[in-house]
């Protein structure tokens, strides 16, 4: 009556080995490391990180290890975080543009066990830290847009109101508009403070003309720098949802800068790129009206159209090629993108319109059917520079074709852009576009690791509550049930192997919250065993035999076990679902603890009873301190 199958025995063996494999990643320390990636078609050849090797050595910044991490990006590890910031300042300044180099905790899991997919707990910022940027908007910029728009806006209203002016022109005091006599500039200021009431005017008068002079006022600009920054970090937290970050923080920090905390990444000079990119796609057709040769040798180049070079994956040298400056359809119009691979076997990316202008976009490329429509990749840079005491920020907006395909039909909302050069160029480009456009560029001007946010000195608490629980009900389990308890205690060490395991494999982030977690867990797993052992002893003291007592202690006290679990389960699950941070920290650990300790406690500690009594025909006691 107390023997399992051997197939129980050797789901449970594997439950074991799984538990080992796949917590055993924790036992190894993390590394302060340097990533270096290159973008745009840039390349880490050997020359390349020759000289980066000459120039640490140069500076006497040793690294432990270089560790190749994909086809162009490596990870240069080091001692300390303080010759891993100073040897990325000196990565950087000898690479220049055209590639990322970004802080991070490299792992130290051996290669066997990342090929089976057994990776650490990603910690939380109150355990263990991870990678801080700070960011700023750009709010000149934001601005100068701004007043752009508006001044097509204003040129608009005044025509459509009949009043007649002489000019309208957009400088750093605001937008001036000219009229002809005073009555004129009146009927211009009386159109701007109905139509635009988030504009002050000021009328003057010079050489005979009157002048109406528009600007935004102070509290229309610091609603467009606070809308700005909303949006940033809307946008900001979807892209890093997007990379699989668990609990990140983002916030506001002063007028306009932003500070992104990401706990536990590993490849941060990705999430470096994803997160300050301000990539997106623009749609213009080819001008075939003019020769592009010709206009890039006489640099004459046509009105309303902008000279590129083109280079296809089957070209050896690039082409010129001119294109119309009107914009056919602008990445805003994209609500969703994946990335795929194309009917050529290349990487590809499919679009989804819906944001507006698809259905101009589909109209005008109806209209230029066998005519050729490029795709063009943009991408601004902000770089910060001190000028008179101030933050000042210098804008570089780098556009590249990356197709040209001929128009063979009106475009529906749904198709393919195939050219990019690989799938992880095809993956950022999606994801970027899935997130949404930030509203200005954004610099990165502060980056570094940060250490755990609470102190280590909670941190070492928390870890020594579970040594000391876990002591605790270990010693007791062993006094009052004899050598039943010490079962309760292998099936103890069980569950919180199994727990550490399947948080690993889930990619879950424990933090303090979670420590509190396990700690329960821990209490509450052998609850089922005191209900089982308890039943045992009573039918013992009924006179019943060993084996029944055993069969009967399992049996009748499964429906029991299983309603408390069940109920904790649910308050476990709606933590989950309806909480976050560490509310949803807490959680976690709490529901898997729970699925791992019902099966330690019953099917785990069953097996090894059953191995030790199950063949005993004449068992006559059991050493379960009655």
């Amino acid at each position: 009556m107390n023997r399992y199958p051997a197939w129980k025995y050797i789901l449970v063996v594997v439950m074991i080995l799984f538990g080992i494999l796949y917590s055993l990643p924790n036992l190894y320390k993390k590394d302060f490391a340097v990533q270096v990636s290159a973008q745009n078609k840039h390349s880490l050849d050997v020359p390349i990180l020759n000289g980066v090797q000459t120039a640490l050595a140069t500076q006497q910044l040793n690294y432990s290890e270089i560790e190749k991490t994909g086809d162009d990006s490596v990870l240069y590890h080091f001692a300390n975080a303080d010759l891993q910031l100073r040897a990325a300042d000196v990565i950087k300044d000898t690479l220049g543009e055209g590639y990322t180099v970004a802080l991070n905790l490299a792992t130290t899991t051996p290669k066997w066990l990342q090929a089976i997919g057994a990776m650490p707990i990603h910690l939380g910022l109150d355990l263990s830290g991870g990678v801080h940027f700070l960011m700023a908007i750009d709010v000149n910029s934001l601005i100068t847009h701004r007043m752009q728009a508006a001044e097509r806006n204003i040129s608009d209203a005044l025509r459509k109101n009949g009043v007649r002016y002489l000019g309208l022109q957009d400088n750093q005091n605001g937008i001036s508009i000219r009229a002809a006599d005073r009555d004129t500039a009146d009927k211009i200021a009386a159109v701007l403070a109905t139509d635009y009431p988030e504009f002050t005017q000021t009328v003057t008068s010079n050489g005979g003309q009157w002048i109406v002079l528009a600007n935004l006022s102070a509290q229309a600009r610091a609603d467009a720098q606070n809308f700005a920054v909303d949006k940033t970090i809307s946008v900001l937290r979807k892209r890093i949802d997007e990379l699989g970050v668990n609990e990140p923080i983002v916030q506001r920090q002063g007028a306009d800068r932003i500070s992104v905390d990401l706990p536990g990444v590993q490849d941060t000079a990705r999430a470096k790129q994803i997160i300050g990119g301000t990539a997106t796609l623009e749609f213009h057709l080819e001008d075939t009206q003019h020769d592009a040769a010709q206009a890039k040798d006489s640099g004459l180049i046509p009105a309303g159209t902008t000279l590129y070079s083109f280079l296809s994956s089957g070209m050896t040298q690039a082409i010129p090629v001119l294109l119309q400056d009107r914009v056919v359809l602008s990445g805003s119009s994209i609500t969703n993108a994946t990335a795929t691979v194309g009917e050529d076997g290349k990487p590809a990316a499919s679009i989804t319109l819906g944001g507006g202008g698809e259905a101009s976009f589909y109209r005008i490329t109806g209209e230029n059917v066998g005519k050729p429509l490029a795709i063009v990749y943009v991408e601004t840079t902000l770089t910060p520079m001190m000028l008179k005491g101030e933050t000042q920020y210098t804008q570089r907006k780098s556009e590249r074709i990356i197709n040209i395909a001929t128009i063979q039909s009106a475009l529906p909302s749904t198709f393919q852009i195939t050219g990019l050069s690989d799938m992880n160029e095809a993956r950022d480009l999606t994801l970027l576009l899935r997130a949404g456009s930030l509203p200005t560029p954004v610099a990165i001007i502060e980056e570094s690791t940060i250490g755990p946010s609470l102190g280590a000195e909670n941190i070492d608490k928390g870890v020594f509550s579970i040594e000391v629980g876990f002591i605790l009900i270990v010693i007791f389990m062993m006094l009052y049930y004899r050598f039943f308890g010490l079962l309760a205690n292998i099936a103890l060490g069980m569950n919180l192997l199994l727990l550490v395991a399947v948080l690993s494999v889930l990619g879950a982030t424990l933090s303090l919250p979670g420590i509190a977690g396990i700690l329960l867990t821990l209490g509450m797993a052998v609850d089922a065993n005191v209900l089982i052992f308890e039943r045992i002893r009573e039918e013992l003291r009924n006179g019943v035999s060993p084996q029944a007592s055993i069969q009967a202690g399992y049996e009748r006290a499964f429906a029991t076990i299983v309603d408390s679990n069940v109920t904790t389960l649910i308050a476990a699950m709606a933590l989950l679902m309806i909480g976050s941070g560490p509310v949803k920290g807490f959680a976690v650990t709490l529901t898997i603890g729970i699925l791992t300790s019902m099966f330690t406690a019953i099917t785990g500690t069953r097996a090894i009873v059953n191995l030790i009594y199950g063949h005993k025909v004449r068992l006559t006691q059991l050493s379960i301190g009655i």
